[in-house]
């Protein structure tokens, strides 16, 4: 299995509406990729650390996939679709990484 893990920085003044994230945009990736994707997970930030911190992280999901094939085929044909979607709810420039799923 591979993931597609894409965060988004916690940066104070910038914006993200977890509730467009989470009612309107997760259900266009899940209609969007259809069987391709297997699974998703999504974890807001709520500190760093230490006590009263901020969280490195404002947001992070991921997305699961079987073959790194796949997740390829995904980003290429589906991915603008999905990325055109995103000032709708936020601000912040995401970063990704792909994995492979050891454990």
């Amino acid at each position: 299995m591979v993931r597609a893990t894409v965060v988004y920085q916690y940066t104070d003044g910038k914006r993200f509406d977890m509730e467009y994230y989470t009612q309107k945009h997760l259900p266009l990736v899940r209609e969007v990729l259809g069987g391709m994707l297997k699974g998703m997970a999504v974890e807001r930030g709520l500190s760093g650390a230490g006590p009263n911190t901020d969280p490195l992280f404002a947001v992070l999901s991921q997305f699961a996939f079987d073959t790194f094939d796949d997740l390829q085929e995904a980003l290429a044909t589906r991915g603008p679709a999905l990325m055109a979607d995103r000032p709708n709810f936020t601000d912040i420039t995401p970063v990704i990484q792909v994995s492979e799923v050891l454990v």
